[in-house]
């Protein structure tokens, strides 16, 4: 269906021809006076990173046992990751795809641009700004990206939360990859990671993701709100007098990064409610909420009603089996669950990620999983709360002031009345 145009549109197309206009020539004039090394050419290993290893959150460290998680020594499509003598190290095979911080769902592995946090808001500067956001790899797309394009070493680079937590708020991306570019592809775990991965989002959500395998395909169209947005905050910005010289990437900017520090404000107040909700561990060991859970979770709190789609599990102890060992205790890599020195085993559900190192360590097998109402894990947001509450009494109080006008209104009618009834 066509949109409604009105004078601002007109103003933002004006703008945007006198850009268009203008552009090459100063295209031509920077290109001519631009040094060669000052070129931007395009580089696939700017988008590429080397992971580096903490052993700390690592359960197959932790739990001393080769076998106890493989995770990340499976995906590694060049067999660079060594586990052995009570560390992590990753060799110069390294193809630094981001498979192994994808999987490792303790999250052992980072790299400064593909953290869970900076994955989701690399995508979400995209989609906010644009009609539509593509998520591609830097063979996907073998030049320099646009300002809708999110490029990755490999698309399975994005874990499952993430994935979920876009595809709940932002319909608008999608996966850009050429037909059998990954077929060709060295990083050959690559395809069944992020399949999996968009997969289990999918079905958290109950929504889809867009997949386009044609350049000419792909739409560079601006947000039309967001368009409008950021020309009238430009004006604001600038005056009137110099609609002309309006700089949008400030606006732009701006607006985005409203977005993203509303995600952390969120991210922060759940952090906080749960570390004062949950029980202290008996070894006095700060509990840990994973990037990955927290962005779960900050999706589950603006969108209670998919609580419903979820099937969270957490142990579940058999005491007459349990010999009080406290080896779950030791391997967990979130500090989620604990021996009490009641002799009682706990978990907190909020900070269990199922990486099963609990069950698998427990020698008299008296771990199991069990699932549990999802609507458990939603962590009510104070603030929010409290706003709403202000608000409503703010409501009551102007509706009884309105009330008590009404009543002084018409206490003077009526006296006015008896005035003229008394003439």
């Amino acid at each position: 269906m066509a949109r409604n145009r009105d004078l601002l549109d007109e103003f933002i197309d004006i703008k945007n021809d006198w850009q268009a206009l203008s552009s090459p020539v100063n295209d031509v004039a920077n290109a001519l006076s631009a040094r060669p090394e000052e070129v931007q050419a395009w580089n696939p290993a700017e988008f590429k990173e080397r992971p580096r290893a903490n052993v700390n959150p690592c359960v197959t460290i932790q739990g001393d046992d080769p076998k106890l998680c493989t995770r990340c020594v499976d995906v590694c499509p060049v067999s660079a990751i060594d586990m052995s003598e009570g560390g992590i190290e990753v060799s110069d095979k390294c193809r630094k795809c981001g498979l192994c911080s994808s999987i490792c769902t303790s999250e052992c592995f980072t790299a400064t641009q593909i953290t869970p946090r900076k994955l989701y808001e690399r995508i979400v500067r995209a989609a906010s700004a644009f009609e539509h956001a593509y998520v591609t790899c830097t063979r996907g797309l073998g030049r320099i990206p646009e300002g809708n394009e999110v490029v990755l070493p490999c698309v399975g680079a994005v874990p499952p939360e993430v994935w979920y937590a876009i595809l709940v708020d932002y319909p608008n991306v999608s996966i850009y990859l050429p037909l059998g570019i990954c077929d060709r592809c060295r990083n050959v775990t690559g395809e069944d990671v992020y399949v999996n991965a968009i997969g289990q989002a999918e079905e958290l959500s109950g929504k889809g993701m867009g997949l386009e395998v044609d350049e000419r395909s792909l739409d560079r169209t601006k947000n039309h709100a967001f368009e409008r947005k950021e020309f009238i905050d430009g004006i604001k910005k600038q005056g009137l007098s110099a609609v002309g010289a309006v700089n949008p990437a400030v606006a732009v900017a701006r607006s985005i990064t409203k977005k993203i520090d509303e995600n952390t404000r969120r991210i922060n107040a759940i952090t906080s409610t749960l570390d004062a909700a949950a029980a202290p561990t008996t070894a006095r060991r700060r509990r840990v909420l994973t990037q990955r859970r927290q962005i779960m979770l900050t999706t589950l709190q603006k969108h209670p009603k998919l609580a419903v789609r979820m099937k969270p599990r957490r142990p579940t102890c058999d005491p007459e089996r349990c010999n009080l060992c406290g080896d779950c205790a030791k391997v967990c890599p979130t500090r989620a669950c604990e021996v009490t020195d009641g002799g009682v085993f706990r978990v907190e559900a909020a900070y269990c990620i199922e990486c099963d190192a609990c069950i698998k360590v427990c020698p008299e097998k008296a771990l199991s999983y069990e699932s549990f109402n999802a609507a458990e894990l939603v962590v009510p947001d104070k603030e929010e709360i409290e706003r709403k509450k202000r608000q409503a009494e703010q409501k009551a109080e102007m509706e009884r002031l309105k009330k008590q006008g009404m009543e002084q209104l018409k206490r003077g009618l009526d006296f006015l009345e008896k005035l003229d009834t008394d003439d």
